[in-house]
């Protein structure tokens, strides 16, 4: 047996004794890097570390810590109401407003991980708050991030049609991008629909500071979120409290004002920057950070970095390589599509997206030469492939998700992530094939 198809068979083995066990997979991935990269590729100490995801580790640390602190200061809260004040108390909108706000980000420029990191943790607040389902919001939040992701001016548009430019193959930068934007577009309607998004335009919810929010002197918000808890003279104490700006909450603010800008106008690292706004406002006001560190999500930090290191002893290994390389060899092109769509999916809700798409594309090009298969619907599909999947617990996208969200259980939410992950790894892969691939968009 190869030491390829041991990596594999390894990598099965702890998804399973994770699933019926309940130990933690990021543990268990850790010990398989050890074993898999010692015993079976011969790999130093060094080599497997390098697989951290260090990055990720900052990112995912720094930002669940500022919104730690942001929601024991009350800025979350003044965020939400907020929200609901500017669609005129409309809940139904505000998953789309989220989708909007990420897809804007992306599209003119913002790193696909960054814009869900600064709007996941003001999403999935207000989800908390006003009863919508945490899957649904997170999913409208990463789905709208990948819809603008590769218009022509984007980081995973100009990665893209750079490899295309640099293999010699035709492409079409408008065609790629509203590819993206059609299938996370529809992805994400099916998402509203299933999820319970249509029952929000019942929810009565009214966007006035002293308003009740919910059922008319019931102080419950939809589906029992709560919003107001006692009333004085009518007026909500609670929605009140919420809307009052005060310093602690004007330096948030100011401070996540200066998150966005730091990370697309300069291009600083999204974690670190996190991390110094975290630790500016956690010196000036002690008091409301003290809790602030151990709500930091640190089983979600353990289980992806686990993972995503055993995915780098793999890529190390060559298993990537290796499994790429066999369907490549296919002699039918078509199901050789199909097949590489579906591996850059799976991988992809593991590791890199950017890494999987400059992988494939080139392994793509011997059967694209043949002339049988059009290159633009290839590479669309691909890419569209390789970062839908983008929701996956294990994806630097869906770890935010699962991470910036309050007052749920996070182990049932992380199995809903993988699961519609799962779903989305399953279909979405021979929908874009039948639609971009079969007809041969040349």
């Amino acid at each position: 047996m190869s030491a390829e198809l041991i990596s594999i068979l390894v990598l099965v083995v702890v998804f399973v004794i994770a699933t019926t066990r309940s130990i933690n997979m990021g543990a268990l991935a850790f010990a398989a890097a050890f074993g898999v990269g010692e015993l079976v590729a011969d790999l130093d100490t060094d080599t497997i570390f390098a697989g951290f995801p260090g990055s990720l580790f900052v990112v995912l640390v720094g930002v669940t810590y500022l919104f730690a602190i942001a929601r024991a200061n009350g800025t979350t809260d003044w965020l939400v109401h907020a929200s609901v004040r500017l669609v005129r108390g409309r809940v139904v909108l505000i998953p789309w407003v989220m989708f909007v706000l990420t897809g804007a980000l992306t599209a003119i420029g913002a790193v696909s991980p960054a814009a869900v990191a600064i709007v996941a943790p003001i999403a999935l607040s207000f989800a908390a708050q006003y009863g919508i389902s945490p899957l649904l919001m997170g999913a409208m939040v990463v789905h709208g991030a990948q819809g603008g992701g590769f218009s022509p001016i984007s980081i995973y548009g100009s990665i893209v049609n750079g490899i295309v430019e640099k293999e010699k193959l035709p492409g079409n930068e408008i065609t790629l991008f509203l590819a993206s934007l059609f299938v996370n577009l529809a992805i994400a309607a099916v998402v509203f629909v299933l999820f319970g998004g249509l029952k929000l335009s019942r929810a009565a919810v009214v966007d006035a500071p002293g308003d009740e929010v919910g059922a008319a002197g019931s102080g419950g918000g939809v589906g029992g979120g709560g919003a107001s808890v006692r009333t004085e003279g009518g007026v909500s104490v609670r929605a009140e409290e919420a809307l009052r700006l005060t310093p602690a909450r004007i330096a948030t603010l100011a401070g996540l004002v200066a998150l966005v800008v730091a990370v697309l106008g300069f291009d600083l690292d999204a974690g670190l920057t996190s991390i110094t706004v975290a630790v500016l406002l956690a010196a000036c006001w002690p008091e409301d950070s003290r809790l602030a560190v151990g709500q930091i999500a640190w089983t979600t930090v353990l289980v992806i970095c686990g993972v995503l290191t055993y995915v780098g002893v793999l890529q190390e290994m060559g298993t990537i390589t290796w499994a790429g390389e066999g369907v490549g060899d296919i002699g039918v092109p078509l199901l050789a599509a199909v097949l590489l769509c579906y591996i850059g999916a799976l991988i992809s809700a593991f590791a890199s997206s950017v890494g999987i798409m400059g992988a494939l594309i080139p392994l793509a090009v011997p059967f694209l030469a043949q002339g049988e298969i059009g290159a633009v619907g290839m590479v669309a599909a691909l890419a569209v492939s390789a970062t839908v999947v983008d929701v996956s617990p294990f994806s630097t996208n869906g770890a935010l998700v699962l991470a910036s969200a309050p007052d749920v259980d996070r182990e049932r939410f992380f199995r809903q992530l993988m699961m519609y992950g799962g779903i989305v790894v399953a279909v979405v892969p021979a929908v874009v094939w039948l639609v971009l691939v079969v007809p041969g968009w040349a």
